[in-house]
């Protein structure tokens, strides 16, 4: 899984070599809403990904208020939903779902913001 993932949470692209564990297998899908156990159905996340998640499959567009899928790795590629902006440090959502999973997932918390700016200094991302 983490091989595959290029060992990246595969929803904030978070190096995992700079945790001190392993990041997590997450249901795209949730078992509690149909999901099973097949590698289809499995992203590496970093537990910050994976708790604001949860068991969430979509989300508001905080631009529209629309109700839209959350991003998913496993169909979609990352780079159509989302793009760093280095003067802020920050991820964007380029598409209601991206802009939702950027929001849901609290990917640009002051803290993570930090973190990112870090990883950047270490060549580490993105």
């Amino acid at each position: 899984m983490a091989r595959r993932a290029n060992h990246r949470c595969e929803y904030c692209q978070a190096p995992e070599a700079v945790f001190n564990f392993p990041f997590e297998v997450e249901h795209v899908t949730p078992i509690s809403a149909g999901g099973g156990n097949a590698t289809g159905n499995l992203a590496l996340a970093c537990r910050s990904c994976n708790l604001f998640k949860s068991d969430r499959v979509t989300a508001g567009d905080p631009e529209t208020g629309a109700e839209v899928p959350l991003f998913n790795p496993r169909e979609e590629r990352w780079t159509v939903h989302f793009t760093y902006v280095a003067e802020r440090a920050e991820l964007w959502g380029l598409t209601p779902t991206g802009r939702a999973t950027v929001d849901t997932l609290r990917m640009n918390d002051p803290t993570r913001l930090v973190a990112r700016e870090f990883w950047v200094r270490l060549r580490l991302f993105p």
